[in-house]
Parts: C-alpha cells; structure tokens; sequence
C-alpha cells in the first residue's frame, strides 16, 4: 500500500495510537527526526516515495513538492497551510486537507492564559519568587478593558467568549462577520483599524493578509492604544518583528505574549528574550485533546484519499 510521511513534532516525538488506523489499512508509516522540525534537506530525502503526507507546520519549499513526485494528499494537523506552496500542489494535482478547528480549545486556552499573564506580570513574578524575591507590581484587570480580536473563526469565538464572561468589552474584526450566534450582546463587530486603535489587549486569530504583509506594522504600532497588550498565537508573520521592538522600548506595547516566532526555536538574544516578552513555545495546539482531535481528522483525511486494504478488499 501507501507509503505516507508523519512530520508534525507532536507525533514523532510520541507516535500516538490515532496513527494506528493508517498501519491497519496496510500503509507503511515514515517519520522525519523526533521531536524537531524537518528542514528542507531532510524533507527532500524522505518524500520522493512517499504518496501520503501527515504535515506539521514546518515550511514546505516548491522545490520538495517538486521532489515529491509520487504524493498525492498533505493532511495537515491543524488548519494553517501559510506553509505549504499551495499554487505548486494545485498545479500538480496534489489534494491539500486540513484538520479544522481541531485545535481551537488549545489555541484559545492559551491565548487566555498568556493574556491573564501579561495582565498580572505572572512569569516576572513567579520568577522572582522562586529566586528568593518578592515583587508585587501592580496588575491591571480585564474587567472593563476593550479586547480587539482579530479573526473570529472557531478559535477567535472562544477567546470571545470567555473575554465577554470577564466583563470585558469585546471589539471583533473579521472580514466575513460571521453570524454572532450566542455571542450576540456580548461581542461587537467593528472595522479593523478601529478594533486596532481602540483595543486594550489585542489578541490575533486570523490568516496572514493576503499580500503577506505584516497586520501589525510599523504605522499600526503608531494608532495602537499606549500600554496596550499585544497577543498572538495564530502566525508569526502577522506582526512586524523588527518594528515591534522599540514599540516595546517606548511602552507603546506593554507587553508582546507570543507562541509563534518567524524563526523557531527563536535565536538567543532576539525578540524572545525582550524583558517585555512572553514566549511560548509553539505550544497552542499540544495538549492531549487537540492532538488526539487533530490527529484523528488528518488521519481520516488521509484514508480518504488512499484507502487502504480493507477499502480495496471491499
């Protein structure tokens, strides 16, 4: 049967039981290195046999989709495919799945966290106390703050959601307005550069534009609220690395909470080690749930296209 490559970190590092179901359909199973996230060397090695591809969201190059000339399906873990050359897979034929909103609980959990974080300074503290201090800076509350999210698909919901249950004043900017549902009363739609200028703490949950532009520029960082809270967990190319810097030194941003960096692991002494800085390490979706979630989805995506030895034997 198939031969299918398994990139994504979480499941080299520990293979779960989800990917079970492609071996009992017959298919062979090729991991890139554990636990890390393939280059493009070790990806032009592993996929010119492969038919079927299980795909983290390491960058994918045209010149492996060229390489890959027997694959036939990227299922990715997630729902980004900012990595994936997309006009080269059309062009070849090659069907791209996604796991959609399998992930969501993580991602927002997380974009929660980090913002309860930069609201009450908890690893500074928690820092200080372990190393025999005890700092106590004065926290601010979302209680009555403006919260701008920015995307509200099934992961910027969420963050809605429990924003609006903190009493805070919740401003979303999503180009398609989808219909409010239970968040009616609770969530407002407003224009971009409104939700931009006006928000408190601003937490991004959407592609990138279109142009591959960064959201938050230069001239952005300029409108934005001073002292306001900078979140993002969706994708490191939706903020200007370089121009958020001195928006950090100047207190225009009080804090930049991230689980995305352009490059990761991010290089010592660059933007993660900023005293202003919360990093997580592109730990969104790793939790037991949205792995076993996710994997599931892209497993099932995978057999659709290659279906195995019980599918042909029927």
């Amino acid at each position: 049967m198939a031969r299918i490559l398994i990139t994504p970190r979480s499941l080299t590092s520990e293979p779960p039981q989800e990917l079970q179901a492609l071996r009992r359909a017959g298919h062979e199973l090729v991991f890139s290195s554990s636990g890390q996230t393939p280059d493009e060397a070790e990806l032009l090695r592993l996929v010119p046999d492969v038919e079927g591809w299980l795909a983290g969201v390491e960058p994918v190059s045209s010149a492996v989709i060229a390489a890959a000339t027997r694959l036939r399906v990227i299922s990715r873990n997630g729902s980004g495919v900012d990595n994936l050359p997309l006009a080269e897979t059309s062009a070849r034929g090659i069907h791209v799945e996604r796991a959609l909103a399998a992930n969501a609980t993580g991602v927002a959990e997380l974009a929660v966290g980090l913002a309860l974080s930069a609201c009450r300074r908890i690893p500074d503290v928690a820092g200080g106390v372990r190393a025999g201090a005890w700092p106590r800076p004065k926290g601010r509350e979302i209680d009555g703050a403006t919260v701008g999210i920015v995307g509200l698909g099934a992961i910027g919901r969420k963050v809605a959601g429990v924003m609006a249950a903190l009493r805070a004043h919740v401003l979303a900017a999503d180009p398609m307005r989808p219909p409010l549902g239970p968040l009616q009363g609770l969530v407002s739609y407003a224009e971009l550069d409104e939700v931009l200028r006006r928000a408190d703490i601003l937490t991004l949950h959407c592609p990138l534009p279109e142009d591959g532009r960064p959201l938050v520029d230069a001239e952005v960082l300029e409108t934005m609220r001073p002292g306001m809270i900078l979140i993002n967990t969706a994708r490191a190319g939706l903020v200007d690395e370089t121009a958020l810097r001195p928006a950090l030194e100047q207190g225009r941003v009080a804090i930049y909470a991230t689980d995305v960096f352009a490059t990761e692991p991010p290089l010592p002494g660059g933007l993660a080690s900023h005293p202003q800085v919360i990093a997580t390490s592109h730990i969104g979706g790793l939790t037991d749930a949205s792995v076993r979630r996710a994997t599931e989805i892209a497993v099932a995506n995978l057999l659709a296209h290659l279906p195995g030895q019980d599918h042909a034997a029927g």
